[in-house]
């Protein structure tokens, strides 16, 4: 009889401890399971606070630990200069991240969050890391190879650098069609051409891994850790602003509209983009983060995009004249617009009340929450973040690696477009004698990385100095000359100065201060005085004179080009300026061409390459060649 009662007992403790593993069983943790099932049996478990939290974005500057956990946070972003400290270590940044993605994993659901940052030319806003050129100059390279194999390795880079300090997601590309230079975020778009902006779309397998063939089309793909979630941006229509004003209204017909802003965004979804991020800017009147028809008619159901929509910065808020002046109308019309995720990004309990009381109150319909927290949660599992969360301290070695500022030496090298070269086509100045007497090397962006890299550089709008590592134009212009060739640097040496001197020859680095967004607005694109007094009193007269041009955009130079002897388009080359040099001293040729018409007056704009009345000063595609000087 004993026997029997230990049997009995036996068998029903076995039943119990199987009926409490399978209790202890959730399929969405499993990564065996589908896709699908993973997030079916998620969403079911989820209260509407977990939701509406996983809807929440919020900058690192209001995120903690503790705020993570009580609100339910599904993302953290670092906003242009948002830094845990001043020049942070990978460590210092992959700590901050953990410590925030710990807070998710202990709530109830253990749902980890995504980190997110403006990386639009390398990691930009973390010391030490590889700045690449700016999109502006990114693209030339394509225009002359018809390749895009360069952009796709920047993506990679980018991709492992910004997995240096433990971050996941990067917003970008930026697939703007800048159709007018007066545009403060011109040096983000990589051309007035849609087709080649949407070649470069090639960035998104760079920086996510390549689609696999035949995956189903707009689902999200992520291919291993060393990659990073992408975010195509800003839909749709921002480089069409009137008069190339930042947030404005594009004014044109939807022809224009989806055959030369949208084509883009076709690519990026076929690619597998894992999000896309709204426009502040307007169509026709109509706000971006408002238009329904645009964001889930078409982007969502038409296209078939199954990654999640996010706004820009306070992009709901700014929806309103002036902004946030009806912030229960905003959260209403961007939500239903089909806007998954907000970048609130300080305000976040008066958006998470906010949108409780929206949905409890059924203006809003759970069925629109839960479509948007679907594809947040799609996203998460497709990236590995709920078998991966944290970041890895053996991926900070890849930051600012050799071997990527060698790539992005390289991609200053192909960027550099020459403009002009000689007075005469028969007397050309480029390529510069490495070995000569005595060279001045003048201008305020000569020694000076800030300069050199432009907006989103460590800052938000930039910085002037040197404000990270790298290579000024005036130390490569050292390391490259002959070790008898003296060297001298003025910033902006007097005429006098020039004459009295018996320089041999003089390149002259001048340009753009840094700037971003509505701060880079300009109606007449002119470079600083000083810019042009120091071309004024070094060229044209008894010293031959190259001036490198460092700009975001085409600028006023019509007036200044008879003085130079040749001119450089470097664009906004980043921290390896050694690139520049490598051309100017004819280790590498000249091989860039335009991607943007170079105007006359900005009383043409905007113009661009197949308008009727095109007479630029350079037009598209233009760009003088040289051939590399063999070493002796």
């Amino acid at each position: 009889m004993a026997k029997k009662l230990v049997f009995v007992v036996g068998i029903v403790f076995m039943c119990v401890c199987a009926a409490m593993a399978e209790a202890e069983y959730m399929k969405y943790k499993d990564p065996k399971q589908p896709l699908n099932v993973r997030i079916k049996d998620l969403m079911k478990r989820m209260t509407l606070e977990e939701k509406v939290g996983q809807m929440t974005q919020i900058d690192r500057t209001v995120a903690s630990n503790e705020v993570m956990k009580k609100y339910f946070i599904g993302s953290v972003l670092s906003g242009g200069g948002s830094v845990p400290a001043k020049q942070a270590s990978p460590e210092t940044w992959i700590d901050m991240v953990n410590d925030y993605q710990n807070g998710s994993l202990s709530t109830r659901l253990g749902i980890p969050m995504i980190y997110g940052i403006d990386a639009v030319h390398g990691h930009n806003n973390v010391y030490k890391a590889t700045i690449f050129p700016h999109n502006v100059g990114l693209v030339i390279s394509f225009i002359m190879d018809r390749d895009p194999i360069l952009v796709k390795k920047i993506g990679a880079a980018t991709a492992l650098e910004v997995r240096a300090t433990g971050i996941s997601y990067a917003f970008a590309p930026c697939i703007a069609v800048c159709r007018d230079p007066r545009w403060g975020r011109c040096f983000e778009s990589y051309s007035e051409d849609p087709k080649i902006v949407r070649a470069m779309t090639e960035l998104i397998p760079g920086l996510q891994g390549e689609i696999p063939p035949n995956s189903r089309k707009g689902v999200p793909f992520l291919a291993g850790q060393d990659k990073i979630a992408a975010c195509a941006k800003h839909f749709v229509g921002d480089g069409g602003t009137n008069k190339g004003m930042n947030e404005n209204n594009t004014i044109i017909n939807g022809h224009d509209m989806f055959s030369i802003h949208m084509p883009a965004y076709y690519d990026s979804v076929r690619k597998g983009v894992a999000t896309i991020m709204v426009s502040y800017s307007s169509w026709n009147g109509v706000k971006m983060h408002s238009n329904r028809a645009l964001i889930t008619g078409f982007l969502k159901n038409k296209l078939r995009f199954r990654g999640f929509v996010i706004s820009d910065w306070e992009g709901i808020d700014r929806m309103t004249t002036p902004p946030h002046a009806n912030y229960t109308w905003s959260i209403l019309t961007g939500i239903q617009a089909g806007i998954d995720m907000i970048m609130v990004p300080s305000k976040y309990q008066e958006f998470i009340d906010g949108l409780t009381k929206l949905v409890k109150n059924k203006f809003i319909p759970m069925t629109r929450i839960d479509d948007a927290v679907s594809r947040i949660l799609r996203v998460k599992f497709v990236m590995g973040l709920f078998e991966n969360p944290l970041g890895d301290y053996s991926m900070a070695k890849y930051l600012g690696s050799k071997e990527h500022r060698e790539l992005a030496r390289v991609a200053v090298r192909k960027s550099l477009v020459l403009l002009k070269n000689g007075k005469y086509a028969h007397q050309p100045l480029l390529p510069l004698p490495k070995k000569a007497t005595k060279v001045l090397v003048a201008g305020s962006h000569a020694h000076n990385i800030g300069n050199q890299c432009g907006g989103w550089t460590i800052e938000w709008q930039g910085k002037s100095g040197n404000i990270t590592t790298g290579t000024t134009i005036l130390t490569a212009v050292k390391n490259t000359v002959d070790p008898g060739t003296e060297v001298v640097y003025q910033e902006n040496p007097s005429a006098d100065y020039v004459k009295s001197n018996k320089f041999s020859y003089a390149i002259v680095v001048v340009g753009e201060p840094p700037y971003s967004e509505t701060f880079g607005d300009s109606l007449n694109l002119t470079i600083p005085d000083s810019s042009i007094s120091t071309i004024k009193n070094v060229c044209g007269g008894t010293v031959k004179c190259v001036v490198v041009l460092i700009s975001g955009r085409p600028v006023a130079i019509q007036p200044y080009v008879d003085k130079m002897d040749a001119l450089v388009a470097a664009w906004l080359p980043g921290t390896e300026g050694q690139g520049v040099a490598d051309v100017l001293f004819g280790d590498y040729g000249f091989t860039g061409k335009l991607s943007r018409t170079w105007f006359k007056s900005v009383d043409q704009l905007p113009m661009n390459v197949g308008d009727k009345h095109y007479d630029p000063l350079y037009p598209f595609g233009f760009g003088l060649t040289t051939k590399p000087i063999k070493a002796a």
